[in-house]
């Protein structure tokens, strides 16, 4: 076990007192909050939340922790991650950094060396850390170019399986938009990822068939009944304009499922007018946005020599604003895209304020790990803490802000149906044999 720093009773019903919440994070309970943080006693009973109270109200009769003004979180939502590229870092390393030696150096690696015992080890491993970590929900990306879609979403499949208890997964298909043109290959991909209750997406890029690519997709999506979730403008050119696209295309086929972008970069490069009306458009047309911001800032702007002139992160604040949905995930774990990293949203978040400027106030900034997140893909019953949800849980000692961002909380306590986890995180020698050390 990690160490902790509280040891929450074991029993069926007892009381978390003297808690801080995140407000943005609470339903069906008031109180007065200072920079979106309120205090409450959190009362479980047989692994749900059965009320939250103001302090000092919950019954005497039960047992008890004194969190003393400590933080206490739902668990947490990763809504764009990529599990099946995650730690392969030391056996294909992205020596420059850059966007296309990534790609690269996975293409070699996912050729190499992509069978189903391989993802399925290197996945598991992931999930046993971002549980550890306290996240309950992970929606990743899986590279789709075949045979990969299918070996990969049949481990994914019997993954799902093995960990529904304790992680949720969802799985999107990640391929170059451009492959759409082998009608054999696209059928086939639909039909998996149908099958196996996924999601579509791909990589836009701007180019001549990019309206039929789109509208093909949505097509497709339409008639399987599928959400989207693509990968946009991940380049610092202000000419790639293709978020702009997507919403003029769920616009003209009248879409009615679930769309997300993920990174869309470009926006932040793109002269203010029209920026603006891309933003205008992205809110008609009822798309969500996730960025990423550590793996952004790692690859985005990056040129030998030469120290980066912008953070790599799309315009947060100014689609929030909007009304655009809105939300942080990890991204990629120690792969060429991104060489750090552990799926810990705690330090998701802590870097999102830092490189997004969330703070001065912070008053609704825990959303965007929690309920923004799980409103996205589909999940509104979780990644808050409310009268009747199951008592999952991450408990801090840091009492505010200042305090929950200056440290790691690696002594943080994750409940789960009101039970205390092992918090243990894996050994990275536990990969040696896949990925050599």
């Amino acid at each position: 076990m990690t160490y902790s720093f509280i040891s929450p009773p074991n029993a069926g019903r007892f009381v978390l007192s003297n808690a801080t919440l995140p407000a943005a994070a609470v339903s069906g309970y008031a109180a007065p909050a200072e920079e979106g943080l309120v205090r409450a006693d959190i009362v479980v009973a047989d692994g749900l939340v059965s009320a939250v109270l103001p302090p000092g109200e919950a019954p005497a009769d039960y047992a008890r922790s004194d969190l003393k003004g400590g933080m206490a979180w739902p668990c947490f939502v990763d809504a764009h991650t990529h599990l099946d590229k995650g730690h392969i870092w030391s056996r294909n390393a992205n020596l420059d950094g850059t966007f296309m030696g990534a790609l690269e150096a996975v293409r070699v690696d996912r050729e190499a060396h992509w069978s189903a015992t391989d993802v399925r080890m290197r996945m598991e491993f992931s999930l046993r850390s971002a549980y550890a970590h306290g996240t309950s929900l992970i929606r990743t990306h899986l590279d789709s170019i075949a045979p990969q879609h299918r070996i990969s979403f049949d481990v994914f499949d019997d993954v799902r399986d093995a960990w529904k208890d304790r992680i949720t997964l969802q799985a999107v298909a990640l391929f170059p938009m451009e492959l759409m043109t082998d009608a054999a290959y696209f059928a086939d991909l639909v039909t998996v990822v149908r099958n196996k209750c996924g999601l579509l997406g791909g990589v836009t890029k701007v180019g001549p068939d990019l309206v039929w690519q789109l509208d093909t997709l949505f097509r497709a999506a339409a008639d399987s009944g599928l959400d989207v979730d693509l990968h946009v403008d991940e380049t610092d050119d202000p000419g790639a304009e293709t978020l702009k696209a997507i919403a003029d295309s769920v616009i003209r086929n009248g879409f009615q499922g679930k769309v997300t972008a993920g990174h869309c970069c470009s926006l932040a490069r793109q002269d203010d007018g029209l920026a603006q009306r891309t933003v205008e458009l992205v809110a008609r047309a009822g798309l969500s946005i996730i960025s990423l911001p550590m793996c952004n800032m790692y690859l985005q702007d990056r040129y030998p020599d030469r120290t980066p002139r912008w953070r790599g992160v799309t315009l947060f604040k100014e689609l929030a604003k909007a009304g655009v949905k809105t939300a942080v995930a990890s991204d990629n774990t120690r792969d060429p895209f991104y060489a750090y990293g552990d799926l810990d949203p705690v330090e998701v978040f802590r870097e999102a304020v830092r490189i997004l400027h969330l703070d001065h106030p912070l008053d609704t900034a825990a959303r965007i790990i929690t309920t923004s997140p799980a409103s996205i893909v589909g999940r509104p019953d979780i990644g808050r803490i409310a009268p009747g949800s199951p008592a999952d849980l991450v408990l801090f000692s840091a009492r505010r802000w200042s305090e929950f961002l200056s440290r790691p909380q690696s002594d943080r306590v994750v409940l789960r149906r009101g039970k205390v986890i092992d918090r243990s995180l894996p050994d990275y020698r536990e990969l040696d044999s896949v990925v050599g050390a």
